[in-house]
Order: structure tokens, then sequence, then C-alpha cells
């Protein structure tokens, strides 16, 4: 019965949807009051369908209904709880359900919070959303329906991915869903703003806090991905330019151009096209990531699923959304002529810059994100496309970027002068040619590490240098402490996320400098590495609630002294007969020691020993940018509306 209702849910909100996609948008078009006045109690009814639905999921995933296909495919009862629990999104079908929720739950907040919009521009908005949920809705319902029956039911489930038993999984999906489908808002804005042919200061200021909440969660999503891949898969390494990897990282990139566009567009009213252009493809990159993940075009360890079919239907929704959305841009843009002026040499130049290498870095890696499909398809060559293309070719872009960074901020708005931003970043710049050399002359370590470590030191330096100058710290040090007060979470915001991308290359620079070994131990044997021992101690037999382990005791030391005991383990999961690796790692919050056991042979474990310096500030560093974005969204002139430019009435 609960399956059935929630079957139900997602034909209610199917047709809640459809009639939210329509009359909205027909009574804004018409003027008309009343229909507007539907968006919301639509968008509300939709969310509270969905989250029905989605409910019932749970349900059946909790108590372990074999009834349902879904849950025999991808669960078991001998599974922990927050695993079967997790086990509901960690498959095509549920995850569509969750995508389809934070789709809703964006349109209800859109009308919840939304109050300030002009009427007719809201109902616009929802409507948009309510074209988006139509198309994935309908998706759901006849192509992945999570509630389809199976008969007669087996004893028992088929269990769920190994891999995914794991609660940095469990967290991940629906941190990048909330970027993903949060850039839907973005879209929806600005396929709004172009039916309506107008786009000002305040439609900037209404687009920002949504781009900058579905930046600040994707950016939570990548890393808690880039996390459990660090210690799940027991590779030892952070981001490896997976098909998969990159497909969440696009949308990331442009959605950072995004937020930058938008605060020009806000504060200059300059660069609307190019903004509204933006929200666009931010948008396109996240239905790209969800095609990619789910069609099985692309070979990935981080694949979703493997269905062409629904791949197909999930390209066709991603090419009529996206598509349709060009077309009206390529209609209206003319109507957004821009009435900002700036020099080449100011803060709106500096964004227009790093708009420019944002944009140039994402081009390169979506071609060669894609490169391979298309060479197989055009040629039936099969090749690959690694890490060193990507390093190569990104890092041209990304260091021009990094170094702009800090200078930008400085820049006044309309006209600026480079040589006085560069008078009060010169200790910064001290700062940063002080740490490079010291890590290439005196350390004697590569200089791609050191070049990564100057970066990172002249992007904090930067971060403090930016805040020292807003506050007046060095020209009037009595008054520094008020306007420290006075300052706006806004500008304190953008400095941590500056900082925190500091602190994530000072992580990915340290990670350059690693060493590792390969050794084949037997209990009492040890090896060395990075001035560690490593002392494989024994290897024992361990029960799990759903698995069992062999567990290898490597007690590290130092000097004689003991530094700590790692206990790698190899699983084997019985009902799923899959064998899992997982690391065992010790962390000061500047180095990781990390260890894997592999397979045995002769008596002795296979061990991977890894020492990984800074490695822990790779995700230290991305949590402060997403607090970045979050102290800078706190700021009340985010979530305030602008007021509408004079001489435009908005609808009653």
């Amino acid at each position: 019965m609960i399956p059935e209702l929630g079957h139900f849910a997602l034909a209610l909100a199917c047709v809640l949807a459809l009639v939210q996609s329509v009359v909205p948008v027909v009574g804004a078009h018409r003027r008309d009051v009343r229909w507007m006045g539907t968006a919301g109690p639509l968008a509300a009814g939709q969310l509270v369908a969905v989250a029905v639905a989605f409910g019932c999921l749970l349900w059946a995933f909790a108590v372990n209904d074999t009834t349902v296909s879904n849950v025999v495919a991808n669960s078991h009862s001998a599974k922990p709880m927050i695993y079967k629990l997790s086990g509901a999104w960690g498959n095509h079908e549920g995850s569509m359900v969750l995508w389809i929720l934070i789709l809703a739950l964006c349109g209800g907040s859109v009308a919840a919070f939304g109050r300030d919009l002009p009427t007719a521009l809201k109902a616009r908005v929802i409507g948009v959303l309510g074209w988006v949920a139509t198309g994935f809705l309908l998706f759901i319902i006849f192509t992945s329906n999570p509630f389809d029956r199976i008969w007669p039911p087996p004893p028992d489930g088929q269990g769920l991915n190994p891999v995914l038993q794991d609660i940095g999984l469990a967290l991940h999906p629906p941190m990048l869903y909330l970027g993903y489908v949060g850039y839907a808002v973005t879209f929806a804005f600005a396929v709004a703003a172009l039916l309506e042919g107008r786009v000002d200061a305040a439609w900037g200021r209404w687009v920002r806090p949504w781009s900058l909440v579905a930046w600040s969660f994707l950016t939570l999503g990548i890393s808690l991905g880039s996390w459990w891949a660090y210690y799940e898969l027991g590779w030892g390494g952070y981001w490896f330019w997976d098909p998969v990897e990159n497909a969440s990282l696009l949308p990331w990139l442009v959605g950072t151009a995004l937020l930058h566009s938008a605060i020009v567009v806000e504060k200059r009213d300059a660069l609307k096209i190019w903004t509204v252009l933006l929200a666009i493809m931010a948008f396109a990159m996240s239905l790209l990531g969800t095609f990619l993940v789910r069609s099985g075009v692309l070979n990935s360890v981080h694949a979703f699923a493997n269905d062409p079919t629904r791949g197909a239907v999930i390209l066709a929704l991603l090419m009529i959304y996206v598509a349709g959305a060009f077309a009206l841009f390529a209609w209206r843009a003319p109507r957004l002529a821009p009435t900002g002026i700036f020099a080449p040499v100011s803060r709106e130049g500096a964004l227009v810059l790093n708009n420019l290498l944002l944009c140039s870095i994402a081009a390169v890696v979506l071609a060669g994100t894609l490169w391979p499909m298309f060479a197989d398809i055009l040629t039936g060559a099969k090749i690959s496309v690694g890490p060193p293309f990507f390093n190569m070719a990104t890092a041209p872009l990304a260091i021009p970027l990094i170094l702009a960074m800090p200078i930008g901020a400085m820049l006044p708005w309309k006209r600026g002068d480079v040589w006085g931003a560069m008078q009060r970043l010169w200790w910064a710049a001290c700062v940063s040619l002080g740490i490079g050399f010291l890590y290439l002359a005196v350390l004697g370590y590569p200089v791609w590490p050191a070049i990564g470590m100057a970066l990172a030191a002249w992007l904090l330096a930067g971060a403090a240098a930016d805040i020292a100058d807003r506050i007046a710290l060095f020209r009037r040090p009595a008054q520094a402490w008020q306007r420290a007060k006075g300052l706006p979470r806004a500008a304190w915001g953008a400095a941590v996320a500056h900082a925190g991308m500091g602190v994530t290359i000072a992580g990915v620079a340290g990670m350059g400098i690693a060493t590792d070994t390969l050794v084949a131990l037997k209990p009492g044997e040890s090896a060395r590495l990075a001035g560690y021992e490593w002392r494989l101690e024994r290897i024992t037999d361990v029960q799990g609630p759903n698995f069992t382990a062999r567990r290898a005791v490597v007690t590290v030391t130092r000097d004689g002294e003991t530094v700590t005991v790692l206990s790698p383990e190899r699983r084997t999961f019985q009902v799923d007969r899959q064998t899992t690796t997982e690391a065992a790692i010790h962390t000061n919050a500047i180095r990781d020691l990390y260890a894997v056991l592999g397979e045995e042979r002769d008596g002795a474990g296979v061990l991977r020993l890894h020492h990984n310096p800074l490695a822990p500030w790779i995700w230290f560093g991305s949590i402060i940018m997403a607090l970045g974005g979050g102290l800078s969204l706190s700021d009340r002139r985010l979530r305030v509306a602008a007021p509408a430019p004079k001489g435009v009435t908005a609808p009653a």
C-alpha cells in the first residue's frame, strides 16, 4: 500500500508541476493577478507531493520491502539502517526522486522567500521551475519508477554496492544535488528575465543569493566526493580527472563565474547579457553531469548507471531545456543593452578576466571529458584523456586566475590603477615569493609544488591584505576595530572564500611532494618511508555487520617512538560477492599517514603505504570556501530584494 501511495504522489506532483508550468506563466503574460497568484500554492503542493513520495521510498528501504524491485536490487536485511536509508538514493531511480525533491524544495523556497519579487517575475520563475519538474517527473514515472513491484517477492534483497556503504557517500549525493539543482533557480531567473525582456540591478541582487547557495553546496558536494575517493578507494589521491569528477567540476567553474558576474550586474548594471548566458550554461552543465553519470557513454569508477535508453531521455531533456533557453536568448538578448560603463583596469575588468579564465578552464575540461566519446563515434578509436592533459592544459589558465584574485579585490569600481593596488599588496607579494623560494631553493622541492605553495601564500596573504585595507588597519589603526565590526558580511565572506581556495591549493601543492611505496611484509617485518618505520604486527580475521574482513595491524614509529597504530582492512561482502579496501589514515592536520591492505601472498601482506603532506588542507580549504559562501549569504543585503528601478511599475 505504501509504495502505491508513493507512486500516486509522484503522479500528483507531475500534474501539479504541469499546471505550475502553464498557469502562472500565462497569467504573467496576461497580467492576471489571480493566475499569477497560483504559483506559490502550486509549488508548495508539488513539494508536499514529492516529499510524500520520497518518504514512501525511505519507508520501503527501511522495512526491506522485497515486493519493491528497487529495494530488492539495492538493499538487504543485514545492512545497517543508515545504509538501508542511504540506499534509497544510492541507485538511479531513487537518486532521481531525490533530484526532483530538491527541485521542488527550490520552487517552494522561491515561493516562500521571494515575497519582495515583482509578482510577474516570481510567477515566471516558478513557472520555469515547473517546466523542468514536469520533464523529470515524466521521466521518473515512465522510465525510472522506484515503486515497481516484483512478484513473487524474493526472501531478501541483493544488497547495495559495497563502495556505496559509507557515510561519506551517503552524504555526497544530497550535497551535490543541492548544488546541481540549485542552478535550476538561476536558470529560471534567466529565462524569466528573457521572457520579460528586462535585466537590471535588482535582478542581479535576486540571482546572487541563489547562485551563492548552489555554489556553496556544490563545493561541499565535490569535496565530500573527493574525500570519499581518497579514503575509500585506496588510491591515496584526491582527484583523478575522472569523467564523472569532471562532470561535477564543470557547473562549479561556470557557477563561480556566474557568482562574480552577478556582482557586476548588481553594482554596475553591466554584463547583463553575459550573466544571463552564464545562468543558462551553469544549469546546462548540471544537466550534462546528470546525463554522464547515468548514460554509461563514458567509463567511470563513479558511474551511477549504465542505461543508454534512459540516458538518451535525459539527453533529450537537456536539449529541450537548453536549446529552448538559447533560442529565447538569441531572440531577447538584443533588448538587454548594458548601461554601465567601466575601464578595462577596474574591479569590473578584473571580474571579466575572472570570468574569461574560468570559462576557458571549463571549456578545456569539457573538451577533454567528451573527446573520447566523439573520437569513438567518428573514428572508432578507443582513447583516454587523463591527468597529464588536464594538468598541462589548465595550469596556464589557473595561474593567472589565481594571481589576479587579490589584485581584483583591491581595484575600485569603474576605473582603477594596478600599481596602486600592488602598493597595498607588496607585503603579500613578498610573503608569496619568500615561501616559493624557501620550498624551491632551500628545501629542494620540485618546481610545481613550490609554485603551488607560493600561489597559496599569495591568496592567503591577499585575503588578509584585502580586509586590512578595508578596515584601514595600517592607515587608521585606532579605528580599525570599529570599521571591522561595520564591514559587510559579504566582504568578510569573499575574503574567507578566497583564503579557503588558498588553503586548498596549499594542500594540492603538499600532495605534489607525497611519497608512497608498495611492500610485501610478513608479521614482524617492517619498511621505511618518509622517515617513519612501518611494522606489520599481525593480520587477523574480523566479522562485520554484513561482511568479513582481513585486518592488518601496522605500528608506525619515528626515532623509536610510536606515532600511531593503523588498521587497514580488506572486506568481503558475501551478499554482493565483492571485495573492498578500507584505508587506515592517521592525520595530525599537517600530514596523513596512509596504509592500504592488498592481497596476501605466501604468508605476507601486500601493503601500500603513503606519506601525504598537507593532504587534509584540501578538504579544510573546501569547507572554508563554503563557510565563506554562507557568511556572504548571511549579509542581509543579499537576502533583501533591491528596489525596482524608477519608472518601472511592478504588477500588484
